[in-house]
């Protein structure tokens, strides 16, 4: 069947311009638009879309208002459209907070070198968030399709209940604790789709005198970096700042990498020490978990500690092969937890993964680990 997509914006030309790209695929079909947040709230239950498309700025009710009533009513996988700037990263920041999934520039040229790669892009995600469907509107088709494939891996499923502590995940690779207190110097965490809300869950449950320096990898335009840096380092104990380059790496802070640019690290005068450059422009991901990890292990070797969370695609897998190789441990978010179970399902089908932790775990792990 094909996904079935609602399209909310107030303006005409992009609503027209939208569903034109939708139904040209195959495996889409726009079942409906709305022209402000209150009209996707009626439309939403109306009609059930598998995914709804959701503009920020809309007279009558916003967009953020709208995704609060609707992940309320009936929650639905929504994509945010929103304009690269400082404004629009705060507001695309808060729509995610208010259970948006993902979300993409308004102007789909700064997304693709091309035209017809943006279009791909937008489908792509939509029908990557139509998947996470199952696990937020129908859970127990969820849980059953989950079981399935944590069990197909080797690892074991957890049904979580409200209230009711869980325990952590085995892992498909090792069954013993895969931490060694006190012997890691460095955590590197990289992630993409759903990973401004996973972060924010794991960060905020570090102590202010976190032993060790943490970098910050995720998949985000380079307008969106300081406002999601500032927002963190706002609720967070440690510190969390855009990383520039000459950072020191210090106990306790989080360095996010810059949009559009490469996060790596190197020895300089004795000290560990934060290099942001452009990077080969042709590379897909900027920044790059790849790139980060593979700094990572040359720098630190076996004393890394690398987590991969949710996330469209495979970047972090080659940089996990690295660190593996150089003695590192490698942790995941488990399927059950994630937007989109692809960057941390490619660690564990290439045997990388130490440990397989749901989000609620992973900062607490890490809190008591170090």
């Amino acid at each position: 069947m094909p996904v079935r997509v609602l399209v909310v914006d107030d303006s005409g030309f992009f609503r027209r311009r939208l569903c034109e790209i939708l139904s040209a695929d195959t495996l889409i079909e726009v079942v409906g638009t709305a022209v402000d947040g209150a009209d996707a709230v009626k439309k939403a239950a109306q009609l059930q879309p598998d995914v709804i498309t959701m503009d920020i700025e809309m007279p009558v009710m916003d967009g953020i208002t709208a995704v609060r009533r609707i992940m309320a009513s009936r929650p639905t996988p929504v994509l945010m459209f929103s304009s690269l700037t400082h404004d629009g990263a705060q507001a695309t920041l808060n729509a995610l907070e208010a259970g948006a999934l993902d979300f993409l520039p308004k102007q789909f040229e700064d997304i693709a070198k091309d035209r017809e790669e943006a279009k791909q892009l937008l489908c792509s995600r939509v029908r990557a968030l139509a998947r996470k469907q199952f696990a937020a509107v129908r859970p127990a088709t969820a849980t059953s399709a989950a079981a399935a494939s944590t069990v197909a891996k080797g690892a074991r499923a957890v049904t979580a209940k409200p209230g009711v502590p869980q325990p952590a995940a085995v892992s498909p690779v090792k069954s013993e604790p895969a931490i060694r207190r006190g012997h890691n110097q460095i955590v590197v965490i990289g992630t993409s789709t759903g990973g401004p809300v996973a972060l924010q869950q794991v960060l905020t449950k570090l102590p202010a005198n976190f032993p060790v320096p943490v970098l910050l990898v995720q998949h985000m335009p380079a307008s969106f970096t300081p406002a999601f840096a500032e927002r963190l380092n706002q609720m967070c104990a440690i510190t969390v700042k855009q990383a520039e380059d000459g950072d020191a790496l210090t106990p306790g802070t989080a360095l996010l990498a810059p949009g559009g640019r490469q996060l790596l690290v190197e020895q300089r005068g004795g000290l560990v020490r934060a290099r942001v450059i452009d990077g080969d422009a042709n590379l897909h991901y900027r920044p790059s978990v790849d790139i980060t990890f593979a700094s990572v292990a040359k720098a630190y070797s076996s004393k890394a500690l690398a987590l991969v969370l949710t996330g469209m695609g495979a970047d972090g897998r080659e940089g996990a092969r690295l660190l593996k190789q150089a003695g590192a441990t490698v942790w995941v978010q488990d399927e059950q937890s994630c937007v989109i179970y692809g960057m941390p399902a490619a660690v564990v089908d290439a045997g990388l993964a130490d440990r397989v932790l749901s989000l609620s775990e992973i900062g607490p792990a890490l809190a008591g680990s170090i």
